[in-house]
């Protein structure tokens, strides 16, 4: 199956999900290139980069499961 790189941004105000996000990327394991996490006290934000190399299927389902959590929002781009 063909794959796609993209880098995947998510901004998280609500620290109650980050469990949650977590769970979802460790899911992805297998596609996940590297991820670096960022808190960013001073506005009570985290922000997270993920480059992946996956089916569009799998990043495609990633980032909506991901956009659905409170509190969370995502963006990919793609090559």
């Amino acid at each position: 199956m063909e794959t796609r790189i993209a880098a995947i941004s998510i901004i998280v105000t609500d620290a109650e999900s980050v469990e949650q996000i977590n769970s979802l990327l460790h899911e992805c394991r297998d596609f996940i290139i590297g991820r670096m996490g960022i808190p960013y006290h001073r506005k009570q934000v985290s922000i997270i980069s993920v480059a992946i190399d996956a089916p569009m299927n799998v990043i495609n389902s990633l980032t909506g499961k991901l956009g659905r959590l409170s509190g969370v929002h995502v963006k990919a781009a793609f090559v």
